[in-house]
């Protein structure tokens, strides 16, 4: 489900992958039986592709890493967070268009 450069990230990888990244990073925590989920799935990848290099853009299945999503209260899906330095730094939660993801990420890269 996920493009090119669009990560999935797990419980086992989020300390190295998400907080200990060198570059900002957003996170879609998603679920397979979510229809809002998978209708922004092809912005998500668009936004991983205009943003290589400078962004990490990755996805996070909630049915299969309950731990970071119990970790970071994930009540609703599809929600993103921007994080940066391992803190988050933006947050959105709900389908939403290009233009309000790059609006979310752009004061962080």
């Amino acid at each position: 489900m996920a493009g090119q450069n669009t990560l999935t990230f797990t419980d086992a990888s989020w300390e190295q992958d998400v907080l200990n990244s060198d570059v900002p990073v957003l996170v879609d925590f998603w679920a397979e039986w979510c229809g809002p989920c998978r209708m922004v799935g092809p912005t998500v990848d668009a936004i991983a592709d205009e943003y290589q290099g400078k962004l990490k853009v990755g996805k996070l299945n909630v049915d299969e890493n309950g731990d970071i999503a119990m970790r970071y209260q994930v009540r609703g899906i599809p929600m993103f967070l921007v994080f940066k330095g391992g803190k988050i730094v933006g947050q959105k939660v709900g389908a939403m268009g290009k233009a309000d993801f790059q609006s979310l990420v752009n004061a962080h890269v």
